[in-house]
């Protein structure tokens, strides 16, 4: 219970103070991670928490499941639209190349490894989060088209990674057959299926009931602020009991009701997003308690060249590889690369890896998750301000052409 007052605490304090630390640049999440590593460090900590359990474990998927609603729910069609050209290029050429250099880096640096383990690796560290990079986000003196870009591509990037993740994570739980890579693949197929139906069934029909139903003042808002939340929770269950996969149709259920929401009352989403925000905020604060283990361990140093090179190389190079020829300037091209902070998509897969695999890979994951998001947090923090200002000197000059 000291541990439940002190985390509630903390979420009061960030209440009365936001305006004012952000200010300092001092984000909900760096508060958090903060928070957490304090409130357990120590032979005696005031929280300690058991990830290794079941219900750990499902909190987690719950946790993810609504966030990719969420980034789903938060895909702008009007930039989409304007800037397609770019985001196709992104996602189709940037992340399939990010994910094969990432591999490649682990194959240098962690020989002798399992593959399937440098896979899941990989999908650990490409996922982007654009939340910690607030100041960018909303800094006038970078090009819109740039921002928008990197907001669509946040939206649907953890919803792409997903499902390649628990692919990996499946081949790394189950052996290294010669054949396995394509068992792997046959026997994910069925669940992704089943989950683009539940997502779709559930997506396509529950915002046309809300719609419906709104319109003809059978409901109320609060009502329906209530019932939006139990969408994402609706169609991750419900795709689970039909061995689908959860993750999957709940990011196809908020990629059908990103339309939607425009026709209904504007604060429709404000109380899921508000939950999704406390929820990532608790795994924040338990990644504060993760880089405590990984710290005491003394293998974290370990883990940092491949950090390194997944902020660096694995994002940077497979970017402007994907924008050349494009006609985005190399400038562009390089600030679109690097622009791409690691958080909470990391550390929630790098949890789901640390539950799902035995000692000691589970730890090895488990660092590389650390140092790369604590990493990004430093080096992303420090440098938006930069390059804000490098924009500010030639504002104007180089913008991304239209799409």
């Amino acid at each position: 219970m000291a541990g439940l007052v002190a985390v509630m605490l903390v979420f009061f304090i960030w209440a009365l103070v936001a305006g004012r630390l952000g200010k300092w640049s001092i984000t909900a999440p760096l508060a958090m991670v903060v928070a957490g590593m304090v409130l357990t460090a120590g032979p005696n900590p005031v929280f300690i928490f058991e990830l290794e359990t079941s219900s750990a474990e499902t909190g987690i998927e719950v946790v993810l499941a609504i966030l990719l609603f969420l980034d789903a729910t938060e895909i702008s069609a009007r930039a989409f639209r304007q800037h397609k050209g770019l985001i196709i290029r992104l996602l189709l050429i940037a992340i399939p190349l990010s994910l094969g250099v990432a591999w490649l880096a682990g194959l240098v640096l962690f020989p002798g490894q399992n593959p399937w383990l440098l896979a899941v690796m990989a999908t650990v560290v490409i996922p982007l989060d654009l939340a910690p990079a607030g100041p960018v986000l909303r800094d006038q003196r970078i090009p819109a088209r740039i921002r928008e870009t990197l907001n669509v591509e946040g939206g649907l990037n953890d919803g792409l990674i997903a499902p390649i993740f628990l692919i990996c994570l499946a081949g790394a739980t189950s052996g290294t057959a010669g054949n396995e890579p394509v068992a792997v693949l046959v026997d994910a197929l069925p669940t992704l299926i089943i989950a683009v139906l539940v997502g779709l069934a559930i997506g396509l029909l529950g915002a046309r009931l809300m719609i419906v139903v709104f319109r003809a003042g059978w409901t109320e808002s609060s009502a329906l602020r209530l019932g939006i939340l139990a969408v994402p929770l609706l169609s991750f269950g419900t795709a689970i009991l039909l061995s689908g996969n959860g993750f999957i149709a709940a990011f196809v259920t908020g990629i059908c009701f990103g339309s939607a929401t425009r026709r209904l009352p504007a604060d429709a989403l404000h109380f899921t997003e508000d939950a999704g925000t406390m929820l990532s905020l608790i795994v924040w604060f338990i990644f504060g308690s993760l880089v405590n283990v990984a710290l005491a361990s003394g293998a974290l140093w370990t883990a940092v060249p491949y950090a390194l090179v997944a902020l660096t190389v694995v994002r940077i190079l497979p970017v402007m590889v994907s924008l050349f020829r494009s006609g985005v300037s190399t400038r562009d091209a390089f600030v679109l690369g690097w622009l791409g902070p690691r958080g909470m998509g990391s550390i929630v897969f790098g949890l789901l890896a640390y539950i799902g695999l035995s000692p000691p890979q589970n730890n090895t994951v488990a660092d590389v998750m650390v140092a790369t998001v604590a990493l990004s947090v430093v080096l992303h923090g420090l440098t938006a301000g930069p390059i804000g200002a490098w924009y500010g000197r030639s504002r104007g000059n180089n913008a991304i052409p239209q799409t």
